[in-house]
């Protein structure tokens, strides 16, 4: 099989240190010479423009540069062709920290204690064990179970919940819409992790946060989404804590970004926002994949992580 040309369409960052690293082995463009380029064999996007590889004849295969491939998805006209998923140590290990990172936060009471520092007040409120904590997972994909399993070596009670079953030792799992109201009265901090698809879209609304466990070790439930933004509900997450169904949120991705400068979630008192920065794709340890895998396709062996497109993931 031939090497032909990469394709390298991103927006939203500057792709010049995705392109020197891909460049190591084969030949890199930013754009197709004409919609019809027969030179083109791969595309690695991220958020492509719409219609860009219709044409392309001999494309082989699409890599998505970040984890989810919503926005390929989104797209009727990308070719039937293999699109290949973002899976590394590295980026499992970025997303792991960030939510054992504000698990941990939200059982030490870090919001408490940093209101406190601000009013100069000294008081140590009651502590409660991590095994009286249940954190929640939706999604237990490659980056809930890798987050699932460091929670349960701290002492947390682990739920997991998935489209269909997905069983893990230590933890309580449940399965698709008779599994979801059981999952969330279980569940003191809700950790998402879900794929965006047509039928996750919009998933974290009031209704599904009222479901939440009121009286728990925390004093209130809590919601963390390092998924995708358009998973959830921005008003309704304000409208939750407004009224006391949550007690906090740790918020990295949302409905619309950047988070535009009128959004109450950037002032809410009872909100830790990040900027989509959970898991970062970073180019030296996923470019090397991509090009292993490219030149594995082209010893006739099969591509690795490819997405299910009636699953949407």
């Amino acid at each position: 099989m031939e090497k032909g040309r990469i394709l390298l369409a991103v927006t939203g960052f500057h792709p010049q240190r995705w392109r020197e690293l891909l460049s190591a082995e084969r030949e890199v463009v930013l754009e197709p010479d004409g919609a019809s380029d027969p030179s083109i064999t791969y595309a690695v996007v991220w958020k492509q423009r719409p219609n860009l590889l219709s044409s392309l004849p001999n494309l082989r295969a699409v890599f998505s540069i970040g984890a989810g491939v919503d926005h390929i998805l989104a797209d009727p006209t990308v070719p039937d062709v293999p699109i290949v998923k973002v899976v590394a140590d590295n980026l499992t290990q970025y997303m792991t920290e960030y939510v054992v990172w504000r698990v941990l936060d939200h059982h030490r009471q870090g919001m408490l204690y940093r209101s406190q520092q601000k009013r100069k007040i000294w008081h140590e409120p009651p502590q409660r064990p991590a095994d009286d904590i249940s954190v929640g997972i939706m999604g237990l994909g490659t980056l809930g179970r890798a987050a699932a399993s460091v929670l349960l070596s701290l002492g947390f009670a682990v739920n997991g919940w998935s489209r269909s079953e997905r069983p893990m030792k230590g933890v309580s799992t449940y399965a698709g819409e008779a599994g979801l109201i059981p999952f969330l009265n279980a569940t003191d901090i809700l950790v998402v992790l879900l794929p965006l698809t047509p039928r996750t879209q919009g998933i974290v609304n009031y209704g599904v946060l009222k479901e939440l466990r009121k009286r728990n070790g925390l004093g209130g439930s809590v919601l963390i989404n390092a998924g995708r933004g358009r998973l959830q509900k921005d008003a309704d997450i304000v409208r939750a804590l407004e009224d006391g169904t949550l007690k906090e949120a740790s918020l990295d991705v949302f409905e619309v970004e950047p988070l535009p400068k009128t959004s109450p979630l950037w002032s809410h008192p009872k909100v830790f926002v990040t900027p989509h920065a959970a898991a970062t794709s970073d180019p030296v340890h996923l470019a090397p994949i991509m090009l292993r895998q490219m030149a594995a396709f082209e010893r006739g062996e099969k591509l690795e992580n490819l997405v299910d497109r009636d699953a949407g993931y």
